[in-house]
């Protein structure tokens, strides 16, 4: 079919090259990027009892799954491996995986020898469309996440639509809620085309899961070009993040449904400063429950600001919030927790 033939193509230069995104590209053609030095794989379980049969034949470090095993211990785990295998400066080190895998193979990379170059092939939708693009690697510290990490970009990122296929449905919702956060963010017509292609979206449409990916990715390699450090417009890429990691630190839902929560908090947060208004907010929450996505604060207005005193993206009392000011446009200013404790008040 030709639809299995499309590759884009999506770049960030950044001060030590190139990163290049491969929406449409296979697992099976990886060896194509891998350069002609000593290669490592850092997989977990899952991945590898799926698709090991379509990996070079290099060695393999495998890692657990989920948030529990994103930790400095794991990445401890890992650097003693890649001394057991003699890697070198010249070594090169590939996270075949979801957001965890990349995260944590980006981050053991990145300090091994003071940085090895490094690549991933992103098999989740969450990975495809936001952990595994843009240079953010990391692990949790206790129960707080991504607290230790650094910036880094990947040599190249292959996202295969076809390993979505043995996702479970909530992990694909759970990536569907980034692919919303960037059309809120940025592009009205996107958030168009969800809504429009929602089920299709949640049954892995071919056609209509590579335009996500495709839209995504361009919307966030644009940014990240233009603000790698997060210091300028990167910021709007964390829309609806704030009470989102809170909700995920208090109830362990997975990123996707915590953001989606954070979202509509956020939003709900806009109306009350007058930038959008009640029927956009109705918008929001329609689409996402069309997605299988939670809405709703279930927890304390307590529990909520004391776990989001933690966010790492404080500075001092302050922080800086993403507000929406339309569907398709974000602006980001600069509030005190005592504001962000009393708009949380105000809609629980």
């Amino acid at each position: 079919m030709e639809n299995l033939k499309k590759i884009k193509t999506f770049s960030i230069q950044h001060n030590s090259g190139f990163s290049s995104i491969y929406v449409g590209e296979k697992l099976k053609n990886l060896e194509q990027y891998l350069p002609s030095t000593q290669v490592i794989i850092i997989t977990d379980e899952n991945i590898k009892h799926f698709y090991q049969k379509d990996f070079p034949d290099v060695p393999i470090i495998t890692i657990g799954t989920g948030e529990k095993i994103k930790t400095l211990a794991t990445v401890e785990t890992i650097l003693k491996e890649l001394l057991h295998y003699s890697c070198d400066r010249s070594s090169f080190i590939v996270g075949i995986g979801g957001g965890i895998v990349c995260d944590i193979t980006g981050f053991a990379a990145s300090v091994f020898l003071r940085g090895v170059n490094f690549g991933f092939v992103s098999t989740s939708l969450l990975s495809q469309v936001d952990a595994s693009v843009g240079g953010k690697n990391g692990v949790n510290l206790v129960s707080y996440k991504n607290m230790v990490g650094v910036f880094n970009q990947p040599q190249f990122v292959i996202c295969d639509i076809d390993l979505l296929n043995t996702l479970p449905e909530n992990q694909i919702s759970n990536g569907l809620a980034e692919i919303v956060k960037h059309a809120l963010i940025l592009d009205e017509n996107l958030f168009e085309f969800i809504d429009q292609n929602a089920r299709k979206a949640l049954k892995l449409d071919y056609d209509t899961i590579f335009k996500l990916v495709s839209d995504s990715v361009k919307i966030k390699s644009e940014i990240v070009q233009g603000d790698e450090k997060e210091s300028g417009e990167r910021r709007k890429l964390n829309f609806g993040h704030t009470i989102g990691h809170a909700i995920e630190k208090l109830g362990r839902r997975g990123h996707g449904s915590a953001v989606s929560i954070g979202m509509v908090a956020a939003a709900r947060f806009s109306q009350k400063k007058g930038l959008i208004t009640s029927k956009d907010v109705e918008q929001i929450i329609d689409l996402l429950t069309d997605l299988n996505l939670p809405t709703g604060l279930e927890y304390s207005a307590y529990d909520i600001i004391n776990a989001a005193a933690k966010d790492k993206k404080k500075q001092g009392g302050n922080l800086f919030y993403v507000f929406l000011e339309k569907i398709g446009k974000a602006k980001v200013k600069k509030i005190s927790f005592n504001e962000m404790n009393t708009l949380i008040k105000s809609i629980i």
